[in-house]
C-alpha cells in the first residue's frame, strides 16, 4: 500500500509540474523570441543560462498548489475505484493510510526547502546576469532612502539613480543627546568610481556647539563617507540571489543601517520556510477533500480543491500586504496562512470518511 500510494503521489506531482513548466516555457518563448533575436542571444545561452535557471524558480513557486492538485487528482481516482474502501476493509486504519501521504509530502517539502534556500539563489544569479546582458534590465530610481551610517550618524537621499551614481537632496546628520550637532546637506551628490569619493553640489554645512550655530556654504565639495552606492541602491531582487545564511547576515546588516526594506527581507526569509511547509498542509487538505467517494466523480473534488487552493494563495497575498504595511509582524504575516489552514486540516480530518 505504501509504495503503491507513494508512487501515484509523486508520479502525479512530477507529471503535473512537468506539464505546467512546458506550458510556461512555451508562453515565455513566444513572448521573448523577438527580444532574443534582436539582442543576438546565442541559442546555447538561451537554453543553459536562461531557461535552465528560469525553471527552478517557477517549479518552487507552484509546489504547494500542485501538491494539492496532485493529491486531489489521484486520491479521487482511488476513491472512485473503491481502492480506499478496500484498504479499510483489509483492516488498515485511516491514520495508517495517511502515512504514505505524509512521507511523500515530506519528500516534496525537503525538495522545496533545498531549492528555495540553496539552488534558486544560484540560478537567479545566473539568470540576472543573462538579463543584464541581453534584455538590459531597466535601472530603477529609488526614493526617500534612509541609511544609518554609524550609531549616531544618518544619511538621507530623496532620489537616487544607480545607473548614473547620482542622487538629489542629500543630507548627513550627526546626533547628540537630544538634537543634531552637525548637518551637511546638498542639492546633489555624485559618486566618483575612479577616486572612490563623493562630490557634493550646492552644499550647506551647519555646526552646533554649546548652543552656538555656525553655517558654511559652497558650490562644490569632494569628500568621503562610510557608505557606498550599494547602500542607496535598495534593489529588492538582490535577496533572490542569497542563500538562507547569506540572507540572515544581510538582514542583520540592513537593520543596523536602518533600511526601509527590512520588512521585505524578513518576509522573504520566513517565506523560504513557510512555503515548503505549506506543501504538507495542502497535501493533507487534498486528502481530506478527496477521500470521500461521490457519485459526481473527480470533477467535484477538483473544483472544491481549486477553490481551497486559490483561497490559500489569496490569503497568503493578503497577509503579505498586512505585513508590509506594518499591521502584522513579518513572521506572523508569513506563517498565519499556514496556521489557519492547518486548523482547517485538523477539522476536516475529524470528519473525513474513515
Amino acid at each position: 500500500m505504501d509504495s503503491y500510494i507513494l508512487k501515484k503521489y509523486l508520479g502525479s506531482f512530477f507529471f503535473a509540474i512537468t506539464l505546467l513548466m512546458t506550458v510556461i516555457i512555451v508562453f515565455d518563448i513566444s513572448e521573448n523570441i523577438n527580444l532574443f533575436l534582436d539582442r543576438d542571444a546565442p541559442l546555447k545561452d538561451i537554453i543553459f543560462k536562461y531557461y535552465l535557471n528560469f525553471i527552478p524558480y517557477f517549479i518552487n513557486l507552484f509546489i504547494p498548489l500542485f501538491t494539492f492538485i496532485s493529491v486531489i487528482w489521484f486520491t479521487s481516482k482511488l476513491s472512485g475505484n473503491n481502492e480506499i474502501i478496500s484498504f479499510f476493509n483489509a483492516g488498515v486504519d485511516f491514520y495508517r493510510f495517511l502515512m504514505p501521504y505524509i512521507v511523500g509530502s515530506l519528500i516534496i517539502v525537503a525538495i522545496s526547502f533545498a531549492m528555495a534556500n540553496f539552488v534558486i539563489p544560484r540560478t537567479n544569479e545566473k539568470l540576472f546576469e543573462f538579463k543584464d546582458k541581453y534584455t538590459k534590465r531597466k535601472f530603477v530610481t529609488h526614493t526617500n532612502i534612509h541609511v544609518k551610517n554609524s550609531p549616531n550618524s544618518y544619511v538621507y537621499v530623496e532620489r537616487w539613480q544607480n545607473d548614473m551614481l547620482e542622487g538629489s537632496y542629500f543630507s548627513y546628520e550627526e546626533m547628540g543627546e537630544d538634537q543634531f550637532t552637525y548637518k551637511l546637506s546638498a542639492s546633489g551628490i555624485h559618486y566618483n568610481e575612479d577616486t572612490k569619493n563623493w562630490t557634493l553640489r550646492n552644499w550647506t554645512k551647519r555646526h552646533i556647539l554649546d548652543g552656538v550655530e555656525t553655517v558654511e556654504t559652497g558650490r562644490r565639495m569632494d569628500t568621503v563617507f562610510n557608505i557606498s552606492p550599494n547602500d542607496f541602491n535598495q534593489d529588492e531582487n538582490i535577496i533572490e540571489t542569497m542563500t538562507y545564511k547569506e540572507l540572515r547576515r544581510f538582514i542583520k546588516s540592513e537593520n543596523e543601517k536602518g533600511s526601509s526594506l527590512v520588512k521585505v527581507y524578513e518576509i522573504e526569509k520566513h517565506k523560504r520556510i513557510s512555503n515548503p511547509v505549506g506543501a504538507l498542509i495542502m497535501a493533507i487538505l487534498g486528502l481530506s477533500v478527496a477521500a470521500r467517494k461521490t457519485r459526481r466523480g473527480v470533477g467535484v473534488h477538483v473544483f472544491i480543491g481549486l477553490v481551497i487552493a486559490f483561497s490559500f494563495i489569496f490569503f497568503q497575498q493578503v497577509a503579505k500586504v498586512f505585513a508590509l504595511s506594518g499591521l502584522l509582524p513579518p513572521a506572523i504575516g508569513s506563517w498565519i496562512p499556514n496556521m489557519l489552514y492547518a486548523v482547517i486540516c485538523i477539522y476536516l480530518l475529524k470528519f473525513v470518511q474513515k
